[in-house]
């Protein structure tokens, strides 16, 4: 019932029109295009979340990137930050492959979803607050869905962890723990981990490294017991 219930919300989630802000970005961004991309295709919508069906492992981040998920149609595929996080995930074994270029190219994830608290390409990465809180039942009815066999939650970056914090409710520990690079918060029976977000302001100054991102990846590997 989940995995039909699942599909359901992604294709509704691909038609929301609900911020205006947003939707004229998204659009135009697809429209002009960047030149690099000027012969491909954009997808020009929501981005769903996507992976396994029946998660052990979730990772929450901010919002696809506009010429990334907004171009491809999948969150973090296209762009810097996926390039690094798909590289690690098949450096520790929950992915088949190290690259994300467009939502045909084989990639599977093992026992991972992920999803963002904003479904949409902000303007210069930025959601409003508005924003996020209009995006955040389609966030928390994913989580729902998927809750039953999610072991671990991974957060990139201190606004996914926040919309996470939020949508998991009076579950989480008060005060609200804060965020932080490593930093393990048990939600029920669930643990948030926080991971510093793979943007290249965190790569190329060395905030964010691989070892880093891949010690995340195998620790969530070890509670998650996958």
């Amino acid at each position: 019932m989940a995995v039909a219930e699942l599909a359901e919300l992604e294709a509704r989630v691909s038609v929301c029109r609900a911020c205006d802000r947003l939707v004229e970005w998204r659009e135009e961004v697809a429209h002009s295009k960047r030149a690099s991309f000027a012969d491909q295709p954009y997808w020009g919508r929501p981005i769903p979340g996507w992976g396994a069906a029946e998660p052990r492992i979730v990772i929450a981040g901010l919002a696809p990137a506009a010429n990334g998920g907004n171009r491809t149609g999948r969150v973090f595929t296209g762009d810097r930050s996926g390039d690094w996080l798909f590289a690690a995930l098949h450096r520790v074994g929950l992915a088949n492959q190290p690259t994300s270029t467009h939502a045909g190219d084989g990639l599977m994830l093992h026992a991972t979803r992920m999803i963002a608290a904003v479904r949409c390409a902000p303007p210069a990465n930025k959601p409003t607050p508005v924003e996020r809180d209009t995006c955040a039942p389609w966030f928390r009815r994913e989580l729902e869905l998927v809750l039953p066999t999610t072991r671990v939650i991974i957060c990139l970056g201190k606004f996914g962890y926040d919309a996470l914090l939020t949508a998991l409710g009076s579950a989480v520990p008060k005060p609200r723990p804060k965020f932080g690079h490593g930093v393990e918060v048990p939600v029920g029976q669930v643990t948030v981990l926080g991971c510093f977000h793979p943007s290249q302001q965190n790569t190329f100054t060395g905030k964010l490294t691989e070892p880093m991102l891949d010690a995340i990846l195998r620790r969530a590997r070890e509670l998650a017991n996958v």
